[in-house]
């Protein structure tokens, strides 16, 4: 006579820490493709006028003359 044996596991999960990791890894992405972005900005501007143009560029952006 065989006799079907049914182990179950259970485990403890803690919601709030598992919504806090997913929550900082959307953070955290998010911050990667805007660096990515602001990086390709940056040498596009710099591939259009090169360095020199970019840098009179922010210096009139900033100081407005």
């Amino acid at each position: 006579m065989n006799a079907n044996t049914i182990t179950r596991k259970e485990e403890q999960v803690n919601i709030s820490s598992e919504a806090s990791k997913f929550g900082l890894s959307v953070v955290m992405g998010m911050a990667a493709l805007i660096g990515i972005w602001g990086a390709a900005c940056l040498i596009g501007g710099m591939a259009d006028s090169g360095i020199s143009g970019l840098a009179m560029g922010l210096l009139t952006a900033v100081t407005g003359a």
